[in-house]
């Protein structure tokens, strides 16, 4: 069964995001032992805590976009203050952070059961 073109954008969309929250994590990690003087396991919980704190924030902008996106949108064009912003561009700029933040929680506990 062949997979609709839709389907493909988002999943392509989300899976960019997903690569950059997973290559970002060993870079925070790193980070934060060599500069931050953290413990290797703990830099590991702070990298998967910060992909979660990202991850929830992509959540609650998406879920505010679809509740929300038309009435801005509306309300922009009625005061004649068009900034740009559409609920599609909004929806999919949540879903590259939601995907950045799975990214770090999926790699956080990998690194963090290599160094604890």
């Amino acid at each position: 069964m062949p997979v609709p073109p839709a389907v493909r954008e988002r999943g392509r969309l989300v899976a960019g995001g997903v690569a950059v929250g997973a290559a970002a994590t060993p870079v925070l990690v790193v980070g934060l032992v060599a500069v931050g003087g953290f413990a290797p396991l703990a830099a590991a919980e702070t990298a998967f805590a910060f992909g979660g704190l990202w991850f929830g924030l992509a959540l609650l902008g998406w879920s505010g976009s679809v509740a929300s996106g038309r009435a801005i949108e509306a309300a922009q064009e009625h005061l004649d203050a068009d900034s740009g912003w559409t609920e599609r561009r909004s929806r999919r700029a949540m879903a590259r952070i939601g995907g950045f933040g799975a990214g770090m929680m999926l790699v956080a506990p990998v690194l963090g059961s290599l160094v604890g």
